[in-house]
């Protein structure tokens, strides 16, 4: 008979997306599993140990072991990150915003689990990139998120027509993020190369008192003026026509 401890599990906790009480956001569920675990594995330590004592402010951070995965990490550390589940602790990974394994390096952690053959349990929080189809009025039944466009004008311009002839083609709405301090210069790259009648949803600041979900047509957005400098948003287009 083995003596080896059971192992233990890996919880993806998801974060607030912005300035706001995580209980507003996130289920009781949450702050109960985070009261039992003390090992994790985060993005940014101190952003992490100030998002644990906000939901338990009663819990002791120097009893907590945090690794950092991040893109500094070293790639031959990574698979240590999970002895702790081996010796019949659970791990619980938190993203800098929403939830961990979207758009987040969290997911090469899930991965090392399966082969490890470690439960994950994914908990219930806010996905700004669901939460933003859901308010867009667009296709939830179809539709993808591409990350990061090119920074070279000329390719960034190529790949948004791409994406949106793949759009009117498939039936299939399109998701983008860009660094906060480029949101503007975005959306006018997005206005200046799309159709006039194409969709475009802007989703700013999703969940927080400054919240602005709105879809209109390029013609539409280039008589608007809105200030999306250094704010989280999700953009989406949609060519239906």
């Amino acid at each position: 008979m083995s003596n080896s401890p059971q192992k233990g599990k890996v919880y993806l906790i998801p974060t607030t997306l912005g300035e706001t009480s995580p209980l507003e956001v996130l289920p009781l569920s949450v702050k109960k599993i985070i009261e039992q675990i003390d090992f994790y594995i985060v993005e940014n330590e101190k952003s992490a140990r100030g998002f644990i004592k906000s939901i338990c402010p009663g819990k002791s951070q120097p009893k907590l072991i945090i690794s950092l995965l991040n893109k500094f990490t070293d790639p031959l550390e990574i698979p240590d990150f999970l002895d702790p589940c081996l010796e019949g602790n659970d791990v619980g990974i938190i993203s800098e915003a929403g939830c961990p394994g979207i758009a987040d390096p969290g997911a090469e952690i899930v991965k090392l689990a399966h082969l490890k053959q470690i439960k994950v349990i994914p908990l219930v929080g806010p996905s700004s990139m669901l939460l933003a189809m859901m308010a867009s009025g667009m296709n939830g039944q179809s539709f993808a998120f591409n990350g990061y466009l090119p920074i070279d004008k000329q390719q960034r311009k190529k790949e948004i027509k791409r994406l949106e002839k793949r759009s009117q083609v498939e039936n299939q709405s399109q998701l983008f993020i860009e660094t906060p301090y480029r949101n503007d210069a975005f959306l006018s790259d997005l206005i200046g190369a799309l159709h006039p009648k194409t969709n475009v949803c802007v989703a700013c600041d999703i969940t927080l008192p400054t919240e602005m979900i709105q879809t209109k047509t390029v013609e539409e957005w280039k008589k608007i003026k809105v200030d999306l400098h250094k704010r989280p948003t999700l953009f989406i287009f949609h060519k239906e026509f």
